[in-house]
């Protein structure tokens, strides 16, 4: 007889009527616990595109799930930690070893580093983080997030996995930098206003004209995509998606940047983000302690999908001979989340990040 899942993770393009069919993946599935986020690519081992959905069921007797919703993102950062912490288990039981959460934030709440830094500070850094902003194939306009039959927007869903071997977690994103270091010098929110004291546009423009490349304001998300923000820190660079320009010159990025941070703008090609994918795959299952992996979840960002265009199967592909007979199942986000022993941490755009379960 086939056991009824623990869990079922589902990932679905904006295109579908998400409440139809969570209530059909309950309805015919009937997991125990039900949770996903809308997406902006999706793919397994089988298939890779756009447009699609695909599920994940999830059925252990070695492992103990929960989940936990938190609602009010943009408003009530703390109060959403909190509401969806006080779902969890793995603070009031010494039965498992290790405590992971698989997060799922509607983007468009913002505020991505701070509810990471704030899951952190609330759980004491005993859990590890991994997961994503929901994602709608960056048109900004709705990213929800899954809760058994809720379509949530202004949320934050996770699930708790409690366990005795690992959860192996990896993290790379194979960016480097393009120039010299900047200056933030006015920031509010996603709108990086001033970079050393001028326009922050002016930073792109310099850049284009430096390198001779083509850089149309009235268009300029094609040369944002291959020349993006880091965000320099101790451990590497926390990388940054420029999206449009304002007429008074400041730049609407895809996530906060802080005031007064040194930053660069950034390159790569389609051979690193491929390599840096393949990292993070060889750091997940090196975390797994030499436990057997049973599923391989793997988040990339939209803006790398859109950047590498039919490339981008390329990237699938080349994490196969590592994975061998384990499957693989994921999708685009707008940002990933990582934080884990080891790992980069924090929120990030153009990142690749691995979640390997365990046997």
């Amino acid at each position: 007889m086939q056991a009824v899942p623990d869990v079922v993770i589902v990932f679905a393009a904006p295109t579908y009527d998400h409440a139809v069919l969570l209530r059909a993946l309950k309805g015919v599935c009937q997991p125990k616990i039900l949770l996903g986020c809308s997406s902006a690519g999706e793919f397994t081992s089988a298939i890779q595109g756009e447009g699609l959905a695909c599920a994940l069921a999830l059925h252990s007797s070695e492992m103990q799930f929960a989940v936990g919703v938190g609602r009010g993102l943009r408003d009530q950062g703390m109060q959403a930690a909190e509401m969806l912490l006080s779902s969890f288990h793995g603070q009031n039981t010494y039965a498992y070893r290790y405590r992971t959460a698989l997060v799922f934030a509607d983007a468009l709440a913002g505020k991505m580093d701070s509810l990471v830094e704030r899951l952190t500070l609330l759980t004491a850094g005993t859990y590890q983080f991994v997961g994503g902003g929901a994602g709608d194939n960056a048109q900004f306009r709705s990213t929800p997030v899954f809760c058994e039959t809720e379509v949530l927007s202004d949320a934050v869903v996770a699930l708790e996995i409690l366990s005795n071997t690992p959860v192996g977690i990896g993290v790379r994103h194979g960016w480097v930098s393009a120039g010299p270091v900047m200056r933030v010098t006015q920031v509010e929110g996603n709108r990086l206003i001033s970079i050393n004291a001028m326009p922050a546009v002016e930073a792109w423009q310099a850049h284009a004209a430096a390198t001779r490349q083509n850089f149309d304001l009235a268009d300029p998300l094609p040369f944002f995509l291959h020349t993006i923000v880091g965000i320099a820190t101790d451990s590497g660079y926390r990388l940054r998606v420029p999206l449009s320009v304002e007429p008074d010159g400041s730049v609407q990025c895809a996530a906060e940047i802080p005031w007064g941070a040194g930053i660069h703008l950034m390159q790569t090609n389609n051979a690193s983000a491929t390599e840096a994918a393949v990292e993070a795959l060889r750091n997940a299952l090196a975390a797994l302690d030499g436990a057997s992996p049973s599923v391989a979840l793997f988040f990339d960002c939209v803006a790398t999908r859109l950047r590498m265009g039919d490339a981008f199967g390329l990237e699938m592909a080349a994490l196969q001979p590592l994975l061998g007979a384990t499957c693989a199942i994921g999708c685009n986000t707008h940002g990933q989340i990582a934080r884990a022993e080891g790992q980069f941490n924090g929120f990030h755009n153009c990142t690749a990040v691995v979640c390997i379960i365990p046997a």
